[in-house]
């Protein structure tokens, strides 16, 4: 996996969802939107096979599916994922990610 980050520039104006991130061959792109003490919004772009490997984070998070399909792993349990789906992933539990097509994520996390 190769791993980019995008602008950290917040978002403003009116934007398309699948605008949000530009997929590159070969990597996983991010760009955080949003960014506050209660929490943060990030958009991911991930070409086809690639991924995030096992990870915890300290807070919930919502990983809202823009386009394409990919693999989330939740403590073992692998969850296919497309378009208009919505998966919570729990704080402390690990999880893992996987493009399965080209695939683009809004990823939000809420700090306590």
């Amino acid at each position: 996996m190769t791993g980019k980050s995008g602008s950290d520039r917040t978002l403003e104006g009116v934007v398309s969802l699948g605008e949000l991130v530009v997929y590159q061959p070969g990597a996983v792109v991010s760009r955080t939107i949003l960014k506050r003490p209660a929490g943060t919004v990030t958009a991911f772009a991930f070409d086809q096979g690639e991924g995030l490997s096992e990870h915890t984070a300290a807070f919930d998070a919502l990983f809202l599916v823009i386009e394409g399909e990919s693999e989330v792993t939740i403590a073992g349990v692998v969850h296919r994922v497309s378009a208009g789906q919505v998966v919570r992933l729990p704080a402390g539990q690990p999880h893992a990610v996987k493009a399965i097509t080209r695939f683009k994520l809004l990823l939000v996390m809420i700090r306590e």
